[in-house]
């Protein structure tokens, strides 16, 4: 083992050891940068993050776990299938699509009626267990979608970034991850809407446990029913999560692209009778860029709007008040197609 003395004697010796103690740096510092970038995955303060140096960059530490999501569906091939399993996957489906279609779109990003702080957080938990990050995330991107729809700065127009980056790219990127804050300065007022923001994973983890444990209690309880806890975490979390995250995606993907124009917004949305369907209501997506405010989206009775009729359920029920419509005169303003 050469010395101090004799690497100063030899300048190769000398050379060496530079060299091998810059790849040791090199590897701390790689080693540091996953480490942060896992922490922001664990915890991800929003507020603090730094103004990303390539903000269309594909944050590869946060596009495993999207990855390993859809991988996860394949465990369908050793958990098999039930009638308990498929329903729990279609009854989450639905719960937690109403939750971002009524809340985390309608409500947190639009305004378009008024509930109690209870409420929102509650919603707010269920939409969180959509592991579509929370409704803070949520809102202050949809809403920089509204200001800049279909221009450069509109991060999932698919008319300037293509397919693929507007369904789901856009959000991999280490720009998608860092949202504008001054956007949703209403929202951030609540430290209970900042906590699911930071800790976005912690209600998925949650619901992922809780249809475990119900699973393997029926398992023991009622074989009859031939469910178990594993199928219930692969149909009931990863396959209808999944489901959900691309019937969401189609709104920005597609419903800029496929459909009818009945309004002459300046954007390219369309409406969509078959992705109205998928998603309780949001395919009627040129009426909603052509009056954003509108609790309702379906415009006309005809317009299947399930998200609609349940806001309007709940606001039988005293939970949520002030629904906005749309003014039948302004509605009516322009009628036929808008090619």
């Amino acid at each position: 083992m050469p010395t101090e003395a004799t690497m100063r004697r030899d300048p190769i010796a000398g050379e060496s050891k530079d060299r091998m103690d810059q790849i040791a740096t090199s590897e701390r510092e790689g080693t540091v940068r996953w480490l942060k970038a896992l922490t922001r995955w664990i915890a991800a303060d929003h507020a603090d993050l730094p103004q990303p140096a390539r903000p269309e960059a594909i944050d590869w530490a946060r596009i495993v776990p999207f990855i390993l999501m859809h991988v996860a569906c394949l465990g369908v091939l050793w958990v098999g299938v039930s009638a308990v399993a498929v329903g729990v996957a279609a009854a989450l489906y639905l719960v937690r699509m109403f939750a971002i279609t009524g809340f985390y779109h309608r409500y947190f990003s639009h305004r378009s009626f008024k509930t109690s702080r209870a409420a929102q957080f509650i919603f707010g938990v269920i939409g969180a267990s959509s592991v579509q990050r929370g409704p803070i995330w949520w809102a202050a991107h949809h809403r920089h979608h509204h200001a800049y729809a279909d221009l450069p700065e509109d991060p999932h127009s698919p008319v300037h970034k293509g397919f693929l980056v507007s369904h789901m790219g856009w959000f991999l990127t280490q720009g998608g991850f860092r949202p504008d804050l001054r956007r949703v300065g209403d929202l951030s007022l609540f430290p209970e809407l900042r906590w699911l923001d930071r800790f976005d994973i912690a209600v998925p983890i949650v619901l992922a446990t809780g249809l475990f444990l119900v699973g393997d209690w029926l398992a023991a309880h009622r074989p009859a029913l031939g469910t178990s806890g594993w199928q219930l975490v692969v149909w009931g979390f990863f396959i209808s999560t999944v489901v959900l995250y691309h019937a969401t995606y189609t709104i920005n993907s597609l419903c800029h692209v496929f459909g009818q124009r009945r309004y002459p917004t300046p954007d390219h949305s369309r409406n969509n009778f078959w992705l109205a369907l998928v998603t309780l209501g949001e395919g009627w997506h040129n009426n909603h860029h052509y009056y954003p405010t509108s609790v309702r989206q379906g415009f006309y009775w005809w317009e299947v709007d399930l998200t609609y009729y349940g806001l309007k359920l709940l606001s039988w029920l005293g939970i949520v008040w002030d629904l906005k419509p749309i003014p039948s005169t302004v509605r009516d303003a322009h009628q036929g197609e808008c090619r």
